[in-house]
């Protein structure tokens, strides 16, 4: 396969600087290549990376610290997989979750560590903008957890690999949403998203509160937000067989199971 080939989703775990003057450091490196027709992984590759400054790296284990001491010590350094590093990144579309603001610098910084020139994309897919654009915050916010939890994806693992391929079926989900949507006629689209939109506020009283967790690749949010989005959260499915009831009652179940059919096959 042709290092340009497909679209390489990737993430990385570093340290959290706790005071002034500290700097972030590569602990882990993983990545999926994806064709982009199919959305299937074609290759994979990860590897925990020992930094120089290992007091940087936590002792223990905790939600934003998914790496501990402990598992890098014994680790490579950044120059010992580098080369691998950027023939999976070099010359390909690069994707992923706040990548423009966070991984893509972190890289560079890797790579001038070493003295040698970072690998170069070819275009650019930040999964936090496109999604911020398009999908909106229905999740509350945009961070992979909230996303992951709002389809019934399962916890965000603050794992490189585990991470990518999460953002990818993330993507999947809302593409199927988005694309249900604008096949929906104007009428029963408007009628359903006043429906749920009654349904949201009524289970949590118009308003909803949350404590925020503030990570290194985590955008801001506000502690309150008022929740005017028209699925209650839960999976796809629930959210996709509110919308075969309403259209199979005013369309029957033809239409419906072609509509789902073509959309499975364009996201599979």
């Amino acid at each position: 396969m042709e290092a340009s080939a497909g679209i390489v989703f990737f993430d990385l775990e570093t340290t959290v600087p706790r005071r002034a003057g500290q700097r972030f450091w590569v602990l882990e490196f993983g990545a999926i290549v994806v064709c982009p027709r199919r959305l299937v992984e074609l290759e994979s590759y990860s590897t925990l990376i020992r930094p120089k400054d290992l007091s940087a790296v936590a002792l223990k284990s905790s939600r934003s610290d998914g790496i501990t001491r402990a598992a890098v010590e014994n680790a490579p350094e950044f120059a010992e997989v580098a080369d691998r590093i950027f023939c999976i990144l070099n010359s390909r579309v690069w994707a992923g979750h706040n990548i423009q603001r966070f991984d893509c610098a972190r890289i560079k910084e890797a790579f001038d560590d070493i003295g040698r020139p970072a690998p170069e994309p070819v275009g650019m897919i930040d999964s936090l903008g496109l999604l911020t654009e398009k999908f909106g915050r229905r999740a509350g916010n945009m961070k992979m957890a909230s996303l992951a939890s709002y389809f019934g994806l399962g916890l965000q693992k603050h794992r490189s690999l585990d991470d990518v391929r999460m953002n990818l079926e993330v993507l999947k989900h809302c593409a199927t949403v988005l694309f249900l949507e604008s096949s929906l006629p104007s009428e029963l689209n408007r009628k359903l998203n006043s429906s749920l939109r009654i349904t949201t506020r009524s289970r949590s009283n118009g308003r909803l509160s949350c404590r925020e967790e503030t990570t290194r690749k985590s955008p801001p949010t506000s502690v309150g937000y008022q929740r005017t989005v028209p699925y209650t959260r839960g999976s796809l499915a629930k959210m996709t067989e509110s919308v075969k009831n309403l259209l199979c009652k005013s369309q029957g179940n033809q239409p419906l199971n072609a509509l789902l059919k073509h959309s499975h096959s364009l996201l599979r």
